[in-house]
């Protein structure tokens, strides 16, 4: 339930070429491009501008390449270190990984007809991903792990999963909350709230 946790921020990696390309990274990996760094400097200047540092907030991120990337320039700007953590793994796609909409459309047709109407529920549904509860399972695991705040360094799905089992959220309420690169979300007493563009 909200306020079971502490204070947290919330990061998205920065853009990736793979992000501009439309293809889906899940477990694998593509850098950030010259935007997705400035995403992430941009980051780490909102953080500096809370305080973070002085107010004794851990840096853990997802162990993945661009999430790597993105706390190390975040970091940069903070002057401080990151810790990571595989609970923080992006979502796997199973056989949807590199793979674009259209490609994976083509190849499982049966799977793209709600893609439209609930993308949330949609990235569930790879053949060898991930299942929500699996998702949320980790998610809850590391939040029940935390000793004090943090800055949390994550990816689209993971994100959104992990804020709404900090906020006491349902499926439909997780399905629901906004997403994003280059803004940070700030969970405290209850609330949840963006920073930044």
């Amino acid at each position: 339930m909200a306020g079971k946790y502490p204070e947290i921020f919330v990061l998205r990696h920065g853009e990736t070429e793979w992000n501009l390309a439309g293809r889906h990274q899940g477990r694998m990996d593509s850098p950030l491009t010259d935007l997705g760094q400035m995403q992430a400097a941009t980051q780490g200047e909102i953080l500096r501008a809370q305080n973070v540092v002085e107010r004794g907030f851990q840096v853990v991120s997802s162990p993945q390449g661009r999430a790597q990337q993105t706390a190390d320039i975040a970091c940069g700007v903070l002057g401080c270190g990151h810790t990571p953590d595989a609970r923080l793994c992006e979502i796997a796609f199973g056989e949807w990984e590199s793979l674009t909409y259209d490609e994976i459309a083509k190849g499982w047709p049966e799977h793209t007809k709600t893609a439209d109407t609930d993308i949330f529920d949609w990235h569930f549904n790879a053949p060898g991903g991930e299942a929500y509860e699996v998702v949320r399972a980790r998610a809850e695991a590391f939040l029940d792990g935390l000793t004090g705040p943090s800055v949390v360094v994550t990816h689209g799905i993971t994100s959104r999963v992990m804020r709404g089992v900090w906020m006491g959220h349902g499926w439909n309420a997780t399905a629901g909350l906004p997403g994003g690169q280059g803004c940070v979300y700030h969970l405290r007493d209850g609330e949840h709230s963006r920073l930044g563009a």
